[in-house]
């Protein structure tokens, strides 16, 4: 039905599963403030493989966090995933990195789920989810103020998840929020969402795809001297 390799870069956790039907077989993941992608990548795409006991060409399909997130996390991502699929001509999957992070909690009907993701100084990207995981307000990349948010925090019970929620808490410390700091996306939550959309041949055309960025990339650069 679906063996399905997933590759999550888009924030401080690389994190990489093999999965099949949605189940996963092996996972690994390492959260680093310094950003690990780069080196730890393909060494857990190679751990994952031998602990499952499958080869690269038992592959149906490669799944990539989408973002938004981390520009050059996203890059090496999608890259990964991009010459995997072209190298072994299977089809590419892409999952909403917020997306991913929202099903980490399972919540009541009357509440809503907002995954926040750090975007520097007071800006985050978010999203809004109901407790089916429809999308009620789409992804974002906005500046917090105490304005934020007050259309689900006065009607419902909000759950702020993510690296952007530690921000929030400042400005909205109310018992009536719930806050996971400690959530970031994981390729864990993509099995299902990636099998899914294998299920209903819901591809990403390969030569094309890229990461949904949100905001464009500022290179900082010296001013030269006069």
């Amino acid at each position: 039905m679906g063996l399905i390799l997933n590759l999550e870069t888009s924030s401080t956790n690389c994190s990489v599963c093999v999965a099949k039907d949605g189940e996963i077989l092996a996972i690994r993941e390492l959260n680093s403030a310094n950003y690990s992608h780069a080196e730890k990548l393909h060494i857990f795409i190679e751990e994952v493989m031998q602990e499952a006991s499958v080869q690269m060409q038992d592959l149906e399909a490669v799944a990539v966090s989408k973002g938004p997130g981390s520009y050059t996390g996203l890059r090496i991502g999608v890259s990964a995933a991009k010459g995997l699929c072209y190298a072994l001509g299977i089809p590419l999957i892409s999952v909403a990195t917020l997306k991913s992070m929202a099903s980490q909690i399972q919540i009541k009907e009357n509440e809503v789920l907002i995954p926040v993701l750090d975007a520097r100084r007071m800006e985050v990207y978010s999203a809004v989810f109901d407790a089916e995981l429809s999308e009620i307000r789409e992804t974002k990349a906005e500046i917090i103020e105490e304005s934020s948010f007050q259309e689900y925090i006065n009607a419902k019970h909000v759950h702020f998840l993510g690296s952007g929620a530690e921000k929030i808490k400042e400005l909205f410390p109310d018992d009536t929020i719930t806050y996971h700091c400690e959530i970031v996306p994981s390729a864990k939550e993509m099995a299902f969402i990636s099998s899914n959309k294998y299920q209903l041949n819901d591809f990403e055309d390969v030569a094309y795809f890229e990461p949904y960025y949100l905001k464009d990339f500022v290179m900082q650069t010296k001013k030269a001297k006069a």
